[in-house]
């Protein structure tokens, strides 16, 4: 009986603790959406108010006639869509000659990129941003693109899946004469359709969400990614602060939606633990 107790008590407190900590991730998340209803004489008024008293959409009307959102949304979806595509087809190739070929050197190979993991992305930028001078990709979306295809999290991810494939799959494919192209496109790649999708999703995200960088290679507005045409909206001394609000629950939509629609593959930890952008 005091062990049945003990439980459901232990349980009450998980649960409990549980909820303090959702509703610590939730809360920020909660005022900004109700703030961007409020108009802008309701935004510092005293007390402060989490429901606004006179909720209003002039701020998103306000915010889709100011903000160019149709340019930066195009710019930042070729970068997030051409980028997720090559990030998958070169951690998948890469993972397979990692997984299948029996060479020395590529044990080496997986260390050295491994041991990148643990590097902070800041450290590697002073060199990108120099090599990406030098190419001439400077100011351009293919300088946002590029360094950013490889990534040790989508090569390792590939890696481990396709050492779960038996090799006596591949040698069978090989004696009915298809060679190591067809064998990795018309095989290899469909069977991983699950990490295939999970970095795919993941990968998206990250560029859709990246910051640093774009601030570091873009200087033309018309050129701007969603996340730093945000960022202009902060002047050097004055903030509007309804067209922030509204301009950045705007910028979280795709998102929201890339969310509700692969909600199932992005809470599948097995294949999202230790994943870095």
């Amino acid at each position: 009986m005091n062990s049945k107790l003990t439980d459901r008590f232990s349980t009450a407190m998980l649960t409990t603790a549980l909820y303090i900590v959702a509703f610590m991730y939730l809360f920020p998340i909660l005022w900004l959406l109700l703030s961007s209803f409020k108009p802008g004489s309701e935004l510092f008024s005293y007390p402060l108010t989490i429901f606004p008293d006179n909720p209003t959409l002039d701020g998103y009307a306000y915010s889709w006639s100011t903000m160019q959102f149709i340019k930066y949304f195009l710019n930042t979806l070729i970068v997030a869509v051409v980028t997720t595509v090559l990030t998958v087809i070169a951690s998948a190739t890469c993972g397979f000659a990692l997984a299948k070929y029996n060479y020395k050197w590529l044990n080496v190979f997986l260390i050295c990129m491994l041991a990148t993991t643990m590097l902070p992305t800041e450290v590697i930028m002073n060199p990108t941003f120099s090599v990406i001078l030098e190419l001439g990709l400077y100011d351009s979306l293919a300088g946002l693109i590029i360094p950013s295809i490889n990534t040790a999290t989508g090569i390792f991810m590939f890696r481990q899946y396709f050492m779960t494939v038996p090799n006596d799959l591949l040698e069978s494919a090989r004696i009915d004469g298809a060679n190591e192209g067809k064998i990795f496109f018309q095989l290899m790649l469909p069977i991983a359709k699950p990490v295939v999708i999970t970095l795919a999703i993941f990968s998206f995200q990250w560029r859709w969400n990246d910051y640093i960088w774009p601030l570091i290679v873009l200087s033309d507005p018309n050129k701007y990614t969603v996340q730093i045409a945000l960022r202009s909206i902060i002047g050097a001394e004055n903030i509007d602060w309804v067209l922030l609000l509204s301009s950045s629950i705007i910028s979280l939509a795709p998102m929201i939606i890339i969310f509700i629609v692969f909600q199932r593959y992005i809470m599948d930890t097995s294949a999202t633990s230790g994943l870095k952008g």
